[in-house]
């Protein structure tokens, strides 16, 4: 009996007893309550030494159980965690991976989207190495062959730069003239008119023609000039010429280097407040340090490009001088209409 007893009390304790979360106590045996510790039932020892033995076989299934269960829940817990995290963090890798694709991809469609046309920075007066800092390569590819920086053909390159293509082939608002000349009288010293050209504000030539010498001519100055016999004998007249182009610059903003030189050899006059030298204009000698800078050295240092290399060539000269009208044309208008309200107010 003694022995079914001891069977019987340790049968009533079911393994799923051993780890319940309730706190209440278990009926053991003969009543006994034995409290919960941590959700693990403490099993109570028999009174009885008789049943030292059959206690002894029973019982140590028991804790085991309970202590694997615990641990096992454990276990599962920070397995379980541990999924989550490496799960979170599996997902945070991917979704990091898809935001930097979707990012270059973006980036990518920017870059392609910014890429300039050649038009667009053909009146830019920047670096062609800013321009590939902040831009990219090709940008600065159109900007080194439009400054004429890039191999092949100078005159096509420094063309590039200071004619601006498909663009209107007419008189406009503003035009630049510039007059190529021969020496005259003894020495040769004084001069005519041989060649006159006149470009639009895109720098396309509306007018350009060979004048026929009213003097003997002494110097042809061909190594400046470019002018020989053949260019002018067969030239305009030069009345013709003067009242072509009085007609042409009527009304009109003139643009050109040293422009009294070319006036003088025309006989023409033009009003003061209409006239734009870049000679005279006081940004370009502050920038090149020269109170009277020559239309190369302002070429070289603003436009970055070559110009009277050689023999001279009025077309080209009248492009250059319009193109460094055309830079600061904002600027140098404004700065006009300022001196003239001053005036006004005077």
């Amino acid at each position: 009996l003694l022995k079914q007893k001891a069977n019987g009390s340790n049968e009533s304790l079911p393994t799923c007893q051993t780890h319940t979360k309730k706190k209440h106590p278990l009926k053991v045996g003969n009543n006994q309550e034995v409290p919960a510790v941590n959700g693990n039932a403490v099993k109570a020892k028999p009174t009885n030494k008789k049943d030292d033995g059959s206690a002894k076989e029973n019982p140590p299934l028991a804790k085991p159980k309970s202590k694997r269960v615990a641990t096992d829940k454990n276990l599962n817990s920070t397995k379980s965690n541990g999924k989550g995290c490496q799960e979170k963090k599996k997902n945070g890798i991917i979704l990091k991976e898809k935001s930097d694709i979707k990012h270059k991809r973006r980036k990518a469609e920017e870059h392609v989207e910014q890429q300039p046309k050649e038009a667009e920075i053909w009146f830019d007066d920047v670096d062609p190495k800013d321009i590939e800092a902040a831009i990219g390569p090709e940008a600065a590819k159109i900007a080194r062959r439009n400054l004429g920086l890039e191999t092949g053909p100078s005159k096509q390159s420094v063309e590039q730069v200071l004619v601006k293509e498909k663009a209107s082939e007419g008189l406009t608002r503003a035009v630049a003239m510039d007059c190529e000349m021969v020496g005259v009288g003894p020495k040769g010293e004084e001069s005519i008119v041989a060649r006159v050209s006149i470009v639009n504000q895109f720098g396309k030539c509306v007018y350009d023609k060979y004048v026929k010498p009213t003097e003997k001519v002494t110097d042809y100055r061909t190594a400046v000039s470019g002018i020989r016999p053949e260019n002018i004998n067969t030239g305009e007249d030069f009345k013709t010429v003067q009242k072509e182009v009085a007609d042409i610059l009527n009304g009109r903003i003139l643009v050109g280097h040293a422009l009294r030189n070319d006036l003088k050899v025309l006989f023409l006059d033009h009003p003061k407040k209409k006239i734009r030298d870049t000679q005279r204009y006081k940004p370009f000698r502050q920038r090149v340090k020269s109170s009277r800078p020559s239309l190369k050295l302002l070429c070289e240092r603003v436009l970055n490009v070559q110009v009277q290399t050689s023999e001279h060539c009025s077309i080209q000269d009248a492009q250059a001088a319009m193109r460094l009208y055309t830079l600061e044309k904002k600027k140098w208008e404004a700065a006009v209409k300022n001196k003239s309200n001053n005036k006004n107010c005077k």
